[in-house]
Order: C-alpha cells, then structure tokens, then sequence
C-alpha cells in the first residue's frame, strides 16, 4: 500500500523533529521533508508533491498563511493547520479554513508544546483524513454577500411555529457554513441550529465570522437559551447541544459520541425525542458517520433532509453516511444547499397552513 506522504512546515528545530517522529511512528505514513518557513515550505512542496502538509502560522520569511495563500492558487494540497489555543489564534485559523485549510490540530500549550505527543494519535487520525479530502484550486470560496440590515433583529418573522433548521458538519465545515449561512435569505421563516465538529475555544469566533456574513443573528450557545425565529445557535465546541422540551437549549459535557463533542446525532435525536416542530435536516461535508442516526429518526417524523452532493464536498463522509439511510429527500452541491433548505422550510409551511 502506498504511504501517505507528509510534509512538515514549522519555524522550530523541535516541533519538526517531534511531529516527524510521531507521524513516523505510523507505518502508512512517510514524512518526506521539513521546510523552517512559508518560502521553503513551498519549494518543497512544488519539488516533492507531498499528499498533505501540516503547517505552523507563525513563522519568519514567510507566514502559513501567505503560505496557505500560494499554495491554494499554485498548487492545491491538502492542508492540516497546527492552531494555539488563544482567541487571536483561533481567528487566525478560522481564516486558514476558509482559504483552503481541510483542518487544524490545536498545539497543547503554545507555539513551542513540548508536550504534543498527548496529542499524537490526533494528529495521526487528521493526516489520514486529511490525505482523503477534495481540495480545489480556489483561495476564498465564491459566495453571496449578505445584506445585513442593522435593525435585522426585528424583521417581522413567522414565530414560535417557524420551521426549525439544523445544519451538521465536520472537516471542511467553517467554510460550508459560511457559504450557507451567507445565502439564505434575509425573510426566511425559520430558527437554526448549526453543530460543526469543533473544540473548545473556537466556536465563538466562528459564531462571530458567521454573524457578520449571514442575515440571521449567529450566536454561540451558551445553554438555556429558546429558539427563535431569525436567530441561528452555534454549537459550542467541547459540549455536546440538546434540545430540551420547550425549545430550550441545554449543553453537556456527556461522553463523545462518534469520537466527537459536540456531535450533529446528539442534538438531532434530542430534537426527535422533544421537539414537536416542523424540521429541515442539511448535513454538510465531514468525515465519518455522525448525523445518520439523527436523520433516519428525524425523517421518520416527517423532517425534510438535505445531503451535500459528494463533488462538493472536502471529506464526503457524513453526507454518504446519511445519504445511506435512504431518509435523505434532496442531494445537491453545496452553492444550492441555501436554496433547498428555503424550499424546504416553505413546502414545510405550506403543509402546517393546508393542515
């Protein structure tokens, strides 16, 4: 079987030591360079066409980001980002994600974690799921601007019957979201849960990316909040999002599910077991099977479901999972998920008024 080729781009001697010796460690991968910053890293990239890169931010000559930059336009790879825990580093790279980056692996105590080897099977995992993404030869996905009214808050909407719109995702993820939460329209009648596989510390600035791009108000949830109509509710990352009786949201700190925390079934079946709503389903890119669960039960009552299209998607894992069920109404790319979800919600409305 053919290794997975690694190449290894950071600024210090002894993170690439020690990331190399622990992808080393796995026998279906082959570290076949390091580069100390952004300018090397792409000529070895060009030289040695690996399958996939981890690659620091923060480094001399040249930034990852500038790196990430060129080589998203040069030469598609995929990218796995070595993220700090701190805000301004999850700003960071949440924008790597959206230029292109598959995923991040957050560094366990800075820039320099003499301790990354707690993190080694992680690391391991995301390199092979990394080495499996589609990445495409484009730096900012193309997408519609929201026109965001400053008085958005108040737009007349449906109310407390307004359909409810759950949006799961994983790998390649931030960006889908984006592109979504960016095209819906500004009179939709629907309240929205989005759960992206993501840990502590970076949903809130994701919550932040998605508010100033979307005409719906994004918040992190925070637990013990209601839904409500022309508000979407981010999944905070670490804790596991239920839906409670009363549309009330709760979060916990229960065993991942799937490896993951928070998980897209955890809040989709919670949502089956207690919301008495109409519901629309969209699972979007990510590895794995999280969601499918959710879905057959979610469809079983009479929920719209979407799937992401496989030619759009970074890692075409969960869409397939579910997909797979047989419980997936609509299957389109990810430029027309936006799109099946407004039919979705207006079929869904026009069924409660018939009724």
């Amino acid at each position: 079987m053919r290794k997975i080729r690694v190449l290894v781009v950071d600024d210090s001697m002894f993170m690439r030591r020690m990331i190399s010796d622990l992808l080393s460690q796995d026998a279906a991968i082959e570290v076949v360079g390091t580069a100390r910053n952004g300018q090397e890293g792409l000529e070895k990239a060009r030289a040695l066409k690996p399958d996939v890169i981890t690659l620091d931010v923060e480094m001399p000559v040249m930034d990852g980001v500038t790196m990430l930059q060129k080589l998203m336009q040069e030469q598609p790879t995929p990218v796995l980002m070595l993220s700090s825990l701190t805000t301004e580093g999850a700003e960071i790279t949440l924008k790597c994600l959206e230029l292109g980056a598959v995923d991040f692996i957050t560094k366990p105590s800075g820039s320099i974690s003499l301790d990354i080897y707690k993190i080694s099977s992680q690391i391991i995992e995301k390199v092979k799921a990394a080495a499996q993404a589609r990445v495409a030869a484009t730096s900012v996905p193309t997408q519609a601007t929201a026109v965001v009214s400053p008085a958005r808050a108040v737009i007349a909407r449906r109310g407390g019957d307004a359909p409810l719109v759950v949006i799961g995702a994983s790998t390649g993820g931030p960006r889908a979201l984006s592109v979504v939460m960016s095209s819906l329209p500004a009179d939709l009648e629907a309240k929205i849960l989005l759960i992206q596989h993501m840990p502590e510390g970076f949903t809130r600035s994701l919550a932040e990316r998605l508010d100033r791009n979307s005409p719906f108000i994004v918040r992190e949830a925070q637990g013990d909040e209601v839904l409500e109509p022309g508000v979407a509710f981010l999944a905070q990352g670490g804790k596991h999002l239920k839906v409670e009786r009363g549309s009330r949201l709760v979060l916990t700190q229960d065993p991942p599910v799937h490896g993951v925390r928070p998980a897209v079934d955890v809040a989709l079946l919670s949502i089956a077991q207690n919301y008495p709503g109409k519901v629309v389903v969209a699972i979007l890119t990510g590895m794995g099977s999280d969601g499918a669960a959710g879905v057959r039960a979610l469809y079983a009552k009479g929920a719209y479901t979407i799937a992401e299209d496989e030619s759009t998607c970074v890692v075409f894992g969960m869409p397939r999972a579910a997909i797979q069920t047989g419980c997936v109404k609509r299957v389109v790319p990810l430029d027309q998920v936006a799109q099946a979800i407004t039919e979705g919600v207006k079929e869904l409305c026009s069924s409660s008024r018939a009724a």
